[in-house]
């Protein structure tokens, strides 16, 4: 699907509704495209050996990951991947409801379900929203994940455009400089009105190893929209890859 480049004003009239993600081309045109990837996080306890969970998503054709849980020996998370949300809902939640999956304990305190987003100068809408996000997903060299929901706190959409840019690019310039060493990537997920909690956004850390997620989330700690904007952080869910789909 190309992307449609129209004439957007900064300030949208009352009337208007635009539920479209924006980014800017290279000659400053604003570029529009109304796809977005879902990502839904399931959590279990009690699994059965990891092959018996392999086999089963194998056969159903299941587009996402599994992770063995490092806080339970017996525990295991399934994330999964669509554009439509109605699969969530639809074949997917059937195939949930049957062995083995519907044999596990359900930990509904880690669900977590979002929508990827753009901020609005990304160049690439298709690459930003749909590719990265699914190939970061699917790359058996990042063997390790931390996915945890966040909430900002009211102070920050107090705050002026400028100011929130600015506590932006120092949070995500973080998340850049691990990516470029190639230690940690991150995928960022909205879940306004999506979440249980009423969280805003749920983050996935991604890498080939445990230890530079760590840091990345220690380093965050530091800046201004975690140390000052955010009123809730968590629960972590911390596991390693034991299954990926083929990208």
């Amino acid at each position: 699907m190309k992307q449609r480049i129209d004439a957007r004003p900064e300030v949208e009239a009352l009337d208007e509704v635009d539920v479209h993600e924006h980014g800017l081309s290279a000659d400053g045109e604003t570029t529009s495209l109304d796809r977005r990837l879902y990502m839904q996080l399931h959590a279990y306890r009690r699994a059965p050996d990891t092959p018996e969970l392999v086999a089963a998503l194998e056969a159903a054709g299941v587009e996402g990951a599994l992770y063995e849980d490092v806080h339970d020996p017996s525990g295991v998370a399934l994330l999964t991947l669509s554009e439509d949300p109605e699969a969530f809902v639809g074949h997917l939640r059937a195939f949930l409801r049957k062995p083995p999956f519907s044999e596990l304990e359900p930990r509904p305190e880690l669900t977590m379900l979002g929508r990827t987003y753009a901020l609005g100068y990304e160049q690439d809408l298709v690459e930003t929203l749909l590719e990265r996000p699914r190939r970061r997903v699917l790359d058996p060299a990042l063997r390790w994940a931390v996915w945890y929901p966040l909430r900002r706190a009211g102070s920050f959409e107090r705050l002026s455009r400028s100011e929130q840019n600015a506590i932006l690019m120092e949070h995500g310039g973080i998340g850049m400089a691990f990516g470029r060493a190639g230690l940690g990537y991150d995928i960022r997920l909205a879940c306004h009105g999506l979440d249980r909690e009423d969280n805003d956004f749920v983050v996935g850390l991604l890498g080939p190893e445990l230890h530079p997620l760590s840091v990345i989330v220690q380093r965050m700690r530091k800046t201004k929209q975690t140390s000052l904007h955010l009123e809730r952080l968590g629960p972590f869910f911390v596991g390693r890859v034991a299954w990926q789909s083929k990208p």
